[in-house]
């Protein structure tokens, strides 16, 4: 299932490329991917131990955030983190996907909900079924309350857009 729109929000798409997103947000909106991202390491890292390919994945993305690295070679990096999730149980897999997500921020700025949703999925994923979707409303709360101010509404309203292709993760 894509999380990508079929057609793409301008609202999402830098001015230097025609629309409307301000590099000063692109950043904001990569770093709160990363955020939500990095919360739900320990559950890759529970199932790999010593494997630091995910974390450093959302670290390259911040060092893209810094100017540190170009673009490519971040959006090159989410090909390693969903790589390393491959095969694990699914808050694992979940995990690395949001890990992925989170740095591929650099290369399209909407992957930002994506990252979101995956990470919602591996905190849900991490606790008996019966207490999935009270896992999954805590998590989103959090992330929402991660978010900067400049880019609270604009992701919100992408959360209200999107939330069916991300599996209505973003649902009350």
């Amino acid at each position: 299932m894509p999380i990508l729109p079929a057609q793409r929000d301008p609202r999402f798409i830098t001015i230097r490329r025609g629309g409307t997103l301000t590099d000063e947000h692109h950043h904001l909106l990569a770093e709160w991917a990363a955020i939500c991202a990095d919360r739900v390491m320990p559950l890759f890292e529970a199932e790999r131990p010593g494997d630091t390919s995910v974390r450093d994945t959302i670290e390259l993305g911040r060092a893209w955030i810094r100017g540190e690295v170009p673009m490519k070679q971040a959006h090159q990096r989410a090909f390693v983190a969903n790589a390393a999730g491959k095969g694990l149980p699914d808050p694992a897999r979940f995990a690395a996907l949001a890990a992925g997500q989170s740095v591929a921020v650099a290369h399209v700025a909407a992957h930002e909900l994506g990252a979101a949703a995956y990470a919602i999925r591996a905190a849900a994923a991490s606790v008996p079924p019966d207490e999935a979707d009270a896992a999954r409303l805590r998590e989103r709360d959090w992330q929402r309350a991660q978010l900067p101010g400049e880019i609270r509404d604009l992701v919100l309203d992408d959360q209200r857009l999107r939330s069916a292709i991300c599996w209505n993760v973003f649902d009350d």
